[in-house]
């Protein structure tokens, strides 16, 4: 069976940008390791065949595997485990020399034998959007479902997660609250249910000095995150003078579990996340019965331990969502495993403003709630003594004279520094509002600004300063108002399915470009906008909470079928391989009316070798052609239903569904076969089965197909 390729391209998560995104990480195994002398050790992740409790809760099933543990560990002399896993998988931790990792490689039961690597926090390209994190929905959403957050850990002081009066409890939750210095066992509350911290893999003196080891949040990822699957509702959002309205994240009644895996190091390229970290925090979130696990870490070129304690903790009954990651020039959609659900990011428009002055007007990007009006000037005509125009003109720091800047709107350069530096230096020189100019192009942004500011493109700038040149005194406006830019449609650098891949991946997308989050304080602002299929994930895991709080009990493959079939194409109508199933329908994935039930054990058939990736029975179809398949659905609905089929969008095979027509029972199941036929020069051929219900409920399928 194939395997999709990933091959991550990795730059340092900041936490003060305006974006963030999805980890990637780099597996390196045995054979691929660098060379090392023979008797340096290194630390390696080991993993034995079976399955931890979760694949196995038989009597004394955790000291049974503890046993073979200890059996492989004295056939190598090796000493004693850094970590040791016997939930989510039966493995360990160990730190071996070069030879010992590999006598240990070959013994019988061993299945991998993986050295421990650090895998860096990116931050995603920005872009605006008008979709805010104003609050919507049902505010007590998530009630009584816990969300396992695995990243940089948390602010636990923001009031989007303070605790809340008549909090509905998980009553699986098993976690527990491990106080720091940092950390106060009051840190936890009815919100913050649990938290740990796991550092040995990437050791605790290799983190920065200001670091705190614990669980709080010293990077921003994490809480970005919490904030987005999980906040409180009602909390107001203040950007200098302006506000934004109240905030709300995806399941706001959902308590959160926190593990931090990830750290700063002295120098920012050695920040990351240890995958024996990463694997260790999997582990306990299963054995604490987390019920959703959100995972910003992308995945590796072959299956590795993250995507093995996965296995495990989805076996556990955790739906876990994992981003597909942010590198698509290089690297195909992450954790290609049919036990996760990959996420990929939405673009949407961005909301849009104007500068109108009699007779004109120029359109660009703003996040501004207000309007300014006055007069116009070209930041290149202020320069403040001792700097140039050069200088002026891209608005650097310092390099505007008050004088003239002082209640105008400032028109400023793109390039040289940040584009919020320049709404800056425009608000300490007294201006009131800000052009920002691009010198080519048409990519436009909304930014969190100092001062109300349009983001305009090249020809509009041209426009605005030809105005200048021939009428030097014109007072504008600068008003919010409507979108631009084009349809919704995957993010430009969100990562795309392998086209020999034996799944459709990413298996939905969710909006991940320019998404309101919270910041802690060492960040040295409250809110941003960030971007990347992280925050694509942490919504989907925050849909996933809601879901669960209104049909208790679900098993991770019908939540995922649920999300998955309810969704929309994107506008820009771009390929399966692009968008899995479609877009995120919070609204009506609470009533999917079919779901597509999956047995656990199959992913071990699977994993085996037992059982093809087109027979799983996902909410997906990728198949070579020709060929038959069959599905399975189930009436999760209240009352008997009909449903009739439609196979469309497929331009070179035929693809036909029989029957065309079922009657189901709530509760009952039927199977029903795709046949596909015809053969197809190119590469990849895609599209739609979806059974509409008598009462309009639309269940569709993504299908791909490649010869």
């Amino acid at each position: 069976m194939q395997r999709s390729a990933v091959v991550g391209s990795l730059r340092r998560w900041c936490a003060v940008a305006t974006s963030a995104a999805a980890l990637v990480a780099l597996t390196t195994t045995v054979a691929e390791a660098a060379p090392e002398p023979a008797a340096t050790p290194a630390l390696y992740l080991v993993t034995l065949d079976g399955g931890g409790t979760t694949a196995y809760a038989g009597p004394l099933a955790a000291e049974r595997l503890l046993e073979r543990q200890d059996r492989v560990l004295r056939r190598v002399d090796a000493r004693p485990p850094l970590y040791r896993w016997t939930t989510a998988l039966n493995g360990f931790a160990v730190a071996l020399t070069s030879g010992q990792a590999q006598a240990m490689a070959a013994m019988p039961g061993v299945v991998s034998v993986e050295r421990n690597t650090v895998h860096r926090l990116t931050a995603g390209p920005a872009a605006g959007t008008a979709a805010r994190s104003v609050a919507s929905g049902d505010p007590r959403a998530g009630a009584g479902v816990v969300i396992g957050v695995i990243d940089s850990g948390i602010d636990a002081a923001n009031p989007l997660f303070a605790s809340v009066p008549a909090v509905v409890r998980s009553p699986r939750f098993r976690g527990e609250c491990a106080a720091a210095v940092d950390w106060p066992a009051g840190s936890c509350t009815d919100k913050i249910v649990g938290a740990r911290w796991f550092i040995g893999g990437f050791g605790s003196a290799n983190v920065r000095s200001s670091s705190s080891l614990s669980p709080a949040d010293d990077n921003g990822h994490g809480t970005l995150v919490a904030s987005v699957a999980a906040g409180n509702p009602g909390v107001s959002v203040r950007v200098g003078a302006q506000s934004f309205g109240r905030y709300a994240g995806r399941a706001p009644r959902a308590q959160l579990a926190v593990y931090k895996a990830c750290w700063t190091a002295p120098d920012p390229s050695g920040d990351g996340c240890a995958t024996a970290d990463l694997v260790t925090a999997i582990d306990r979130a299963t054995a604490d019965h987390v019920d959703v696990l959100n995972l910003a870490v992308a995945g590796s070129s072959s299956l590795d331990t993250v995507d093995r304690a996965l296995l495990g903790a989805t076996e556990g009954g955790v739906f876990v969502a994992a981003a597909a990651g942010n590198d698509r020039q290089r690297a195909y959609a992450a954790h290609a495993v049919p036990w996760v659900t990959s996420v990929g990011a939405l673009r949407g428009r961005i909301q849009g403003g104007t500068l109108r002055w009699p007779g004109g007007s120029v359109a660009g990007a703003t996040s501004s709630q207000r309007s300014v009006t006055a007069r116009v000037v070209d930041a290149s005509d202020i320069a403040a003594p001792g700097f140039s125009r050069a200088a002026s003109a891209s608005c650097l720091p310092g390099s505007l004279d008050a004088g003239r800047a002082a209640g105008r709107i400032v028109i400023c350069a793109r390039g040289d520094i940040g584009r919020v530096d320049k709404s800056s230096t425009v608000a300490l020189a007294d201006g009131i509002g800000m052009v920002l100019a691009n010198a080519r192009g048409t990519d436009v942004h909304a930014d969190f600004q100092r001062v109300p500011t349009l983001h305009v493109s090249a020809a509009a700038a041209r426009s605005l300063k030809i105005r200048l040149r021939t009428h030097p005194v014109t007072v504008a406006t600068l008003r919010p108002g409507g979108t631009v830019g084009g349809p919704s449609g995957v993010a430009r650098w969100s990562a795309s399915g392998d086209p020999r891949g034996d799944l459709v991946k990413p298996d939905l997308i969710a909006p991940g470009v320019d998404v309101l989050g919270a910041l802690p304080p060492a960040a040295g602002a409250h809110w941003t906008l960030f971007s990347g299929t992280s925050v694509a994930t942490a919504q989907v895991s925050g849909e996933a909470a809601a879901l669960l709080a209104k049909r208790p009990g679900w098993q991770p493959a019908r939540v995922r079928s649920a999300l998955m079939t309810t969704t929309r194409t994107t506008l820009d109508d771009a390929s399966s391989l692009d968008q899995g199933a479609g877009r995120l329908r919070a609204e009506v994935a609470q009533r999917p009316g079919l779901v597509y039930d999956l047995d656990p054990r199959d992913y071990r058939r699977y994993l085996s070798g037992r059982l093809e990736g087109r027979d799983l029975n996902l909410p997906s179809i990728k198949a070579v052609g020709p060929v038959v398949v069959r599905r399975t659905v189930t009436n999760v609905g209240k009352r008997p239903m009909y449903y009739s089929v439609r196979a469309r969008g497929f331009t070179t095979h035929q693809v036909s569904v029989a029957p065309v027509a079922l009657r189901l029972a709530p509760g009952q199941s039927r199977t029903f076969t795709v046949t596909i036929a015809g053969a197809d020069d190119r590469l990849v051929d895609s599209g739609w089965i979806t059974w509409r219900g008598a009462n309009g409920t639309s269940v569709r399928i993504p299908v791909v197909i490649s010869d």
